[in-house]
């Protein structure tokens, strides 16, 4: 009989935040995949639990990952965590998961606190409905397409992202979205020096042109409104081709993209290029 994959939530700053059932499952568990074993057993001796880690992160092979499933089907019990927060989610351990249901091994989850629930939760925006959207990529195309494809979301969106990529970011989604649209950048979550500043992007783009962006952030963007692109004006129209073609875009495809959006003909776009 295979043993059971446990997926363990641990605090996303604030060690206190660790709750009895996660301990019980750290200590009960036979080994323990971590994202980073330096980050995890931190935790461990804080607590005085003594465990096998093993490494698996973006970079493990299938090769790593056959020899966890293999243990867990010789009836082994794995917990999985993640450096902080819920493991598995925009994170290396979805494999395992995916690969243990593929197998009939039994999956149990210790929830914990999230990052973007909790960012979401302080962030004064809407919390009907929300869309978890990770870090963005990084190559200006790429970016530009998936950004195209949340130009009319009307739930909030929440993003990850680095500080030395924050103002880079903030830019575009002021260029896709508007000055307008409201943000909250959470930073620091549950640490010394959290921190939840409630903007406009046009103003978080002022604001950290003039202050540098330190620690990690949550992003979370309002939503845009159901009648967003009523009245929309060919001017606003190109303004949104000429971003996408900024990032990379060629000009018939960016023209497509907006006309698809607006209701302009891409023609009368493309003409406005010449």
């Amino acid at each position: 009989m295979s043993g059971t994959f446990y997926v363990i939530g641990t605090p996303i700053g604030n060690l206190e935040d660790i709750t009895l059932r996660q301990l019980d499952t750290l200590a009960a568990v036979d080994f323990i995949c971590a994202e980073d074993t330096r980050v995890t057993l931190k935790l461990l001796n804080r607590f005085d639990i003594k465990k096998q880690l093993i490494s698996f992160h973006e970079h493990s092979s299938k090769a790593d990952a056959q020899r966890i499933i293999d243990r867990l089907l010789a009836g082994e019990s794995c917990g999985i965590v993640t450096d902080a927060g819920m493991p598995c989610i925009s994170d290396p351990g979805e494999v395992l998961v995916k690969m243990c249901a593929e197998q009939g091994i039994d999956i149990k989850v210790v929830p914990g606190p999230s990052a973007v629930v909790s960012a979401v939760a302080v962030s004064g925006l809407s919390t009907r409905r929300f869309t978890f959207e990770g870090f963005l990529p990084v190559p200006k195309k790429e970016r530009a397409e998936r950004l195209e494809k949340l130009r009319g979301e009307t739930a909030v969106m929440v993003f990850y992202e680095a500080p030395h990529k924050l103002k880079t970011t903030l830019a575009d989604l002021c260029g896709f979205f508007g000055g307008d649209r409201r943000i909250a950048l959470c930073r620091e979550l549950t640490k010394i020096h959290e921190e939840v500043i409630r903007l406009t992007l046009s103003e978080a783009v002022e604001y950290y042109s003039i202050n540098e962006p330190k620690g990690e952030f949550v992003l979370v963007l309002e939503g845009a409104s159901e009648d967003a692109e009523d009245g929309i004006t060919i001017e606003q129209a190109m303004e949104q081709v000429m971003k996408l073609i900024d990032m990379g875009e060629k000009p018939t495809e960016a023209c497509k993209a907006v006309a698809k959006e607006t209701g302009f003909r891409k023609s009368e776009l493309y003409a406005k290029l010449q």
